[in-house]
């Protein structure tokens, strides 16, 4: 899922995850919830996480959001976390910051891909290809089993998500002028 827009992007929103096994598909539902309300300037997109695709979606790009399911210690499945990175030209992301990127408010969690955002941060620092700022959106995960549906604790948290993420997509877009 892609939107072709005439400016240059200022934002990128990638949801990652699968739509066929549940709680991994909160990322593509998201993107398209959020396709419908982006504004100009804003591209949206999913994918399945990996570490390539990433660095193509949000390369150059002065803002990315993503988001994706994640699997926590202590579990509570819906709940939201947070991490902003700002990542400016050159700069080194520390291990515990790239690991912030996928985990969120120090959760002890892992995503639910081999490799994460965590991986595909690195990966973007050693090839000068990161975003000039990166927010993880990371929902806990309640079912990947096989299955379209969302499990209720994670369903019922996508209105909250959507304006969450509206809301972070806005503040770029209101700051980066014509």
């Amino acid at each position: 899922m892609s939107r072709p827009d005439a400016v240059a992007p200022r934002a990128v929103l990638i949801g990652i995850g699968s739509p066929y096994r549940r709680d991994d598909g909160i990322g593509p539902a998201l993107a398209a919830a959020i396709q419908r309300a982006a504004s100009p300037g804003v591209t949206v997109t999913d994918s399945d996480g990996e570490p390539s695709a990433l660095l193509d979606a949000w390369s150059g790009v002065p803002l990315a959001v993503v988001v994706d399911a994640v699997l926590c210690a202590v579990p509570e499945p819906g709940r939201i976390h947070r991490t902003a990175l700002d990542l400016a030209p050159g700069s080194a992301v520390s291990p515990a910051g790239a690991a912030a990127a996928g985990l969120g408010a120090g959760a002890a969690a892992a995503s639910t891909h081999g490799l994460g955002v965590p991986d595909a941060l690195r990966l973007a620092q050693a090839l000068d290809r990161t975003p000039g700022r990166l927010v993880v959106f990371a929902v806990e995960a309640a079912d990947l089993g096989f299955g379209s549906a969302l499990s209720p604790a994670v369903a019922a948290c996508l209105p909250d998500l959507i304006r969450v993420v509206l809301a972070e997509l806005g503040t770029a877009a209101a700051g980066s002028g014509p």
